[in-house]
């Protein structure tokens, strides 16, 4: 397209996801407690 359409999109999008991926570098890792085993069984 003549006014780079595509073009300006896709930089758009390259952004987002450089945000995105920036956010999501710097949050905590939460893992779920394990449940101990039943010992009755």
């Amino acid at each position: 397209m003549a006014d780079n359409y595509l073009e300006k999109h896709y930089e758009d999008y390259l952004r987002r996801k450089a945000a995105w991926e920036k956010s999501r570098k710097h949050k905590p890792n939460i893992q779920k407690p394990e449940e101990p085993e039943d010992e009755a069984l």
